[in-house]
């Protein structure tokens, strides 16, 4: 339910070119923004593109490094998902800036500004780079099916593929109905994970505790390398071209105060939802070390977790409620990553292609090697992909974060609504922290 949309003349000397067409055509725009109304009802108007965004952070790939993170070491490394949480939300204040402010999401930003074979080289990472995180939630919702139905792995993947339809169904009503599904599929993992906080019982003044940054972290290799894990798989690239995308669905007022009541009203949407990504994060951590770390073991397959929940706690309904919430983690992300997908394709290439088409080709990507993988080395290959997955991220998130970074930090791109300096100095902090640590991570996995 898009509405026609004319391209404007020439931009000032910030871009090369004029403004191209806008990614998701079928959508942009088509959200109405009361002009008069008060600040609450203008909020909910943009509620809706941060929790899209925030389900990338509560995915199956954080599942297994938050496992592992709270069984090893109990509470300590809460800090480490806390920080990355606080990173992301600064990264996406950026990127709904970014897409508000220039009528451009992240694809399209670079197409412009770099030469045809770095944005060329960049779509190929970044094409990547959603295989491997679509590969992860697609393996994390088949772990589900299988846990609550003992549906075979291989078949459980394949099955994930018919969110393509779904997709597709819902946009031709409107982006409304995307957003709703993905809040409602949220607030039952938030449900299901108070139920499991419930059922642990933690040691509240110790998780109070965790949340303070120790040295220890850092001088202990073992717990140093899941956290930089942790760090990895929270700060998803592909959802800093998906945010900068779907915050143009909203019809705002073309004006200077128009576009920075707008980015007011974004960020505001973004972090609420990031939050609540901090909770279902931190709650799998706390989970882990309440029930597992307290007794000695250490887990890190989903499965172990779900088979050994319900007698440590004792009620089998813990078991089945982590199933549940690991299921809706997975639909979720997987929706929202043929989404990124589209971006992607048709912000770096330009290319248009009719909407089944495109999501079929992003869903055959992740698909078919899970498929291949699972059919060769049988169940136990599906925790080496999700491994290699988080590396493959790990690898390409510098190559989103540093060009957002560097496109909001320029006045001639942003003009009055530039980046603030102090945002501007934490922004390339966050960029080079995160490029080292993550170049650490993959020294320590090839050679460590």
């Amino acid at each position: 339910m898009g509405i026609a949309y004319k391209k404007p003349e020439q931009e000032s000397s910030g871009w090369k070119g004029n403004s191209p067409m806008p990614s998701l055509p079928e959508v942009h725009h088509s959200m109405r923004v009361p002009k008069k109304a008060g600040f609450f009802r203008k909020l909910l108007a943009f509620v809706g593109p941060g929790y899209l965004v925030a389900v990338g952070y509560m995915d199956p790939g954080n599942w297994a490094t938050d496992l592992a993170g709270g069984s090893q070491f109990g509470y300590t490394l809460l800090s480490v998902i806390l920080i990355s949480n606080l990173m992301a939300i600064l990264l996406q204040a950026l990127s709904g800036r970014l897409g508000i402010v220039t009528g451009r999401d992240l694809a399209q930003a670079c197409r412009d500004h770099y030469s045809k074979p770095v944005s060329f080289g960049l779509w190929l990472l970044c094409e990547l780079a959603i295989a491997a995180c679509d590969l992860a939630e697609v393996i994390g919702a088949a772990i589900a099916l299988q846990l609550l139905f003992g549906l075979p792995l291989i078949y459980g993947v394949i099955l994930t593929s018919l969110d393509v339809l779904l997709v597709l169904m819902l946009q031709k009503k409107g982006f409304r109905y995307i957003e709703a599904m993905v809040i409602s599929l949220i607030a039952l993992i938030t449900f299901c994970f108070v139920m499991e906080l419930i059922f642990s019982r933690p040691d509240f003044a110790a998780v109070a505790v965790g949340f303070i940054p120790r040295t220890e972290i850092v001088t202990n290799p073992a717990m140093l390398y899941i956290a930089l894990g942790i760090l990895g798989a929270t700060v998803m690239p592909h959802n800093l071209y998906l945010h900068s995308s779907i915050v143009q669905t909203r019809k705002i007022e073309p004006t200077v105060e128009g576009k920075r009541e707008a980015i007011k009203f974004a960020t505001i949407d973004s972090t609420v939802a990031l939050m609540l990504a901090l909770f279902v994060n931190a709650a799998i951590l706390i989970l882990s070390a309440a029930a597992f770390h307290s007794a000695g073991k250490e887990v890190a397959e989903i499965q172990d977790a779900y088979h050994l929940l319900g007698p440590m706690l004792g009620t089998g309904a813990a078991s089945i409620l982590f199933a549940v919430a690991l299921l809706a983690s997975g639909q979720n992300s997987t929706l929202t990553g043929t989404l990124a997908g589209q971006i992607v394709m048709e912000g770096f290439l330009n290319i248009r292609l009719t909407p089944w088409l495109r999501r079929l080709i992003t869903r055959l990507i992740a698909i078919v090697p899970a498929v291949i993988v699972i059919g060769i080395y049988g169940e136990s290959g599906a925790t080496d992909l999700l491994v290699l997955s988080q590396v493959i991220l790990s690898l390409q998130l510098s190559f989103a974060v540093i060009p957002l970074v560097t496109f909001t930090s320029d006045r001639k791109k942003m003009g009055e609504l530039v980046t603030p300096k102090w945002m501007i100095v934490l922004s390339w902090f966050v960029a080079i922290l995160i490029a080292g640590l993550n170049a650490y991570l993959l020294y320590t996995t090839f050679f460590g």
